[in-house]
């Protein structure tokens, strides 16, 4: 983390901080649209560690609506260990609801909006047939998941 912390300064970017071992990374960044970012870091990520992966940029206002805007928070009795929050880095186009329902099991639920699907998994993420892969593959767009309990920690790291 401290690699990849050092090269976001490289790129410019100020008050740098990294997430465990996730890499997560909350920074701040002279006028630059979330999109050139994505381009910037992407590239940047493969010529120095050589891995082609994924980058999405969210601005510290989007978090705050995306954590706002969770509907399960709104439900008490939802614990909210089981709250995860899958990242869509566009809009989807389609949305087959049919399929999606499909592979709840037990009482999952799930809300997917323009940015984020909001998954409520009460026997764990890890036994839900509606994880990362499926909704990639289901809505076409790339994602990616974070526990909420992370999305909180991400937040007050932005807002600090």
């Amino acid at each position: 983390m401290d690699a990849l912390k050092q090269m976001f300064e490289s790129l410019g970017a100020t008050n740098v901080k990294t997430y465990i071992q996730s890499g997560n990374v909350v920074f701040q960044y002279k006028d630059e649209k979330p999109v050139a970012l994505e381009t910037l870091i992407t590239s940047r990520i493969l010529a120095d560690f050589g891995f082609d992966v994924p980058v999405q940029v969210l601005s510290s206002e989007k978090l705050k609506r995306i954590v706002e805007n969770n509907p399960f928070l709104k439900d008490s009795s939802k614990d909210e260990a089981f709250l995860h929050l899958t990242f869509l880095s566009e809009p989807p186009q389609k949305i087959d609801q049919e399929i999606l329902f499909s592979k709840k099991t037990g009482n999952e639920e799930i809300v997917i909006t323009d940015a984020v699907a909001y998954l409520y998994c009460p026997h764990g993420y890890g036994g839900t047939k509606l994880n990362n892969n499926f909704l990639e593959n289901k809505l076409k767009v790339q994602a990616t998941t974070r526990n909420w309990k992370t999305t909180l920690k991400l937040l007050e790291m932005a807002a600090g």
